[in-house]
């Protein structure tokens, strides 16, 4: 009986050990011909055997270059794409550098440091003042996230400039909408009760005409109800 400690190293376990005994008889045969036509038999089976590729993009190329890796680079076949050595395949990427990047202010991020910093060197006027007016807006939105109530405008203007040394000014006003927060009132509470006086009138009203036409049948005729009703309104 023939154990697994007693056979080779299998090389890519998701193709398994009658794969790869496969690709070592292709290296026995001598005929070229028909070690090419073998080989192109044994593609087709891999590419059945494992149809999660087919969704890979150039499945087919990932193929051939497992059908050389297993072979451990000895095969000699023709191959419809560029034939793979052991240092493309094994070759390693050199190492990202990490990111090493201390904001100095933590609540606002990096990205705001590095659009304030755009925003200084910007020499065109039109362009310095559309970055102030949106530095100061994210700046009123990153203080809505970590607090309840609204911030005053100049609250970001002082702070902004103490920031770009009073490079940069924020005005009061800007085209962003001012935003009210979750239980603060303003216009959309009056807009609100005002919606809710106009469904209370709404409502009274569907009342009388309920009570007007809830004695009347389906056909607009009057039933006995209706006569005694108004029987008792001409009491």
């Amino acid at each position: 009986m023939e154990y697994n400690t007693t056979r080779n190293h299998l090389i890519m376990k998701e193709y398994g050990r009658n794969i790869q005994k496969m690709i070592e008889y292709l290296l026995t045969i001598e005929d070229r011909d028909q070690r090419q036509a073998n080989a192109m038999a044994l593609i087709e089976l891999m590419g059945t055997l494992n149809p999660h590729l087919r969704n890979v993009e150039d499945f087919r190329h990932k193929l051939w270059d497992h059908l050389f890796l297993i072979s451990d680079f000895k095969l000699d076949v023709e191959s419809p794409y560029p034939i793979p050595t052991r240092e493309t395949l094994r070759y390693k990427p050199e190492r990202l550098p990490y990111p090493k990047k201390y904001p100095k202010l933590r609540h606002f991020g990096k990205n705001l440091e590095m659009v304030i910093d755009k925003a200084l060197h910007e020499e065109n006027p039109e362009k310095k003042e559309g970055f102030t007016q949106t530095i100061g807006n994210y700046m009123k939105l990153a203080y809505s996230n970590w607090h309840k109530e609204s911030v005053h405008d100049d609250a970001v203007r002082s702070e902004l400039a103490t920031i770009t040394d009073g490079k940069l000014e924020f005005h009061t006003g800007g085209a962003a909408p001012a935003f009210t927060p979750a239980g603060g009132g303003g216009d959309f509470n009056r807009s609100s009760s005002a919606n809710v006086s106009g469904s209370g009138v709404i409502l009274k009203r569907s009342k009388s005409s309920y009570q007007q036409n809830k004695y009347k049948s389906g056909n607009g005729k009057t039933n006995k109800h209706s006569n005694k009703y108004n029987k008792n309104r001409n009491k």
